[in-house]
């Protein structure tokens, strides 16, 4: 199908373009998607398929036209090219100018992995979480594989190929003692293959689901959480989680030229405590939002959001690019065919500082401490935001206390980044789908341990 593609596309680029246009593309995808669940003690018939198809974007006027379709014929795409184009003839487009192929290297294909091997993971996962205590009433086990190809033909003359592959893997569990009930969860995976699990996959697995059964059976005896403003210290392994909504959205350049982000025309100036710098890289191999191009055939890039506290750029993709004069940062993704690409983050973070992270807590009289976040909401226009704490804890007289439950941060994401005062040198990675106008794509985030000097916490006490 991949050569039908290259063959068909010139004419459907020539189509597209006979009535004018800044940019064309033909986005040809692949992609094979295989969950595995335990649920009550039981593996459930993996659900998995393949879905293929075409999207062909025209950007006229600087605005995106889109058609898409699942039937491969020459006529249906010209067709389709035609209906945007809403032109006859043919359009010039450059051809020649560049090639490239990337794969995500991987040593264990999931397609060629045995199935009882999966069955084994997940329930082995069920065993050691069940394992853990009696409190431990249920257990879920995920597994997911996604492999996707993806094939980029554009009218700039450029042919980008890149096959990717991601392994997700996450234990929920529910504990109870009779009285109440607290749920646990924890994850693992990235752009990596079943080599995930090397080492007869024991390590890796048990850690998941003790973590997971340990956070449940935690939150049993945790005390309501007070209500007031707090310092607060954030552990790297949170991941990277408020970063992500409170600031990375809020760099998207999309958002920011729809007066939508608290960021717009804040470059050059400071944002951030000069302890701060903000990454966004869709280079870091091995983890979740690893690309080699993204979804509009642009490279991959390490892009310095926030250097030393001082905004110095925004995440672009070829629209936005366009409409401001700028390049594309290699952020430009989509769900799938079926979507038009928007600029969306890869893996995102607060760059290492150089503080111990156990000085950070014990230099606080009393605070927060918080190990895994949840959901939570933000408000880019303003910055506000309010995070589920799912493991946190009580500081007293510099020592880790009692854990909480019922606990939620409350802030706004600007003063925030002013607030931190201190940075560890320790730096903690998650996994995740970022949500954004209907459409999810993997991402990682991550950060180091960091002391915010207040944010309010919202408890049930």
């Amino acid at each position: 199908m991949i050569t039908f593609i290259r063959e068909v596309s010139p004419y459907i680029l020539f189509k597209l373009m006979a009535g004018g246009g800044e940019y064309g593309e033909v986005f040809f995808e692949d992609s094979y998607i295989s969950v595995w669940k335990l649920e009550n003690g039981k593996v459930e018939t993996p659900v998995s398929g393949r879905d293929t198809g075409v999207g062909i974007r025209l950007i006229k006027n600087l605005k995106t036209k889109y058609g898409y379709t699942s039937e491969f014929s020459k006529d249906n795409l010209l067709n389709i090219a035609g209906t945007l184009s809403k032109a006859d003839g043919e359009g010039k487009i450059k051809v020649g100018i560049k090639y490239a192929k990337g794969f995500v290297p991987v040593k264990k294909d999931p397609e060629e992995i045995p199935l009882n091997i999966k069955k084994d993971i997940l329930q082995r996962a069920d065993d050691i979480a069940r394992s853990y205590s009696p409190k431990i009433k249920q257990v879920k086990v995920l597994l997911k594989e996604h492999k996707r190809k993806i094939l980029i033909i554009n009218t700039q003359g450029e042919i980008l190929e890149d096959t990717q592959i991601r392994i997700n893997f996450l234990v929920e569990t529910v504990a109870s003692d009779g009285f109440q009930f607290y749920r646990g969860y924890e994850s693992v995976g990235g752009s990596i293959g079943y080599e995930l699990f090397d080492g007869d996959f024991v390590d890796i697995v048990d850690f998941v689901a003790v973590k997971s059964a340990e956070r449940a059976v935690l939150g049993l005896k945790a005390k309501p959480a007070p209500t007031g403003q707090f310092p607060v210290v954030i552990s790297s392994h949170a991941g990277g989680t408020m970063i992500h909504e409170a600031v990375g959205h809020g760099l998207e350049a999309d958002l920011v030229y729809q007066n939508l982000s608290v960021y717009k025309d804040k470059i050059g100036s400071k944002v951030a405590s000069e302890l701060v710098t903000v990454i966004d890289s869709g280079v870091e191999q091995g983890k979740n939002g690893f690309l080699n191009f993204d979804d509009e055939g642009v490279p991959a890039k390490k892009n310095i959001l926030i250097e030393n506290g001082i905004l110095v750029g925004y995440m672009y993709d070829r629209l936005t690019a366009l409409k401001t004069g700028k390049k594309p940062t290699g952020n430009g993704r989509r769900e799938n065919f079926r979507h038009i690409p928007m600029v969306r983050m890869t893996n995102t973070y607060i760059a290492p500082g150089k503080d111990n992270p156990h000085d950070l807590v014990a230099d606080t009289k009393k605070g927060i401490y918080v190990v895994k976040m949840g959901g939570g909401q933000v408000n880019t226009v303003n910055g506000d935001f309010i995070f589920e704490i799912i493991e946190g804890y009580m500081i007293e007289n510099g020592k880790i206390s009692y854990p909480l439950k019922g606990a939620s941060l409350i802030g706004n994401g600007p003063k925030a980044l002013m607030d931190i005062d201190g940075v560890g040198y320790d730096l903690g990675w998650a996994i995740g789908t970022c949500g954004k106008s209907g459409q999810g794509v993997p991402v990682g985030d991550a950060q180091p341990t960091i002391r915010i000097k207040k944010l309010t916490l919202g408890g049930t006490q």
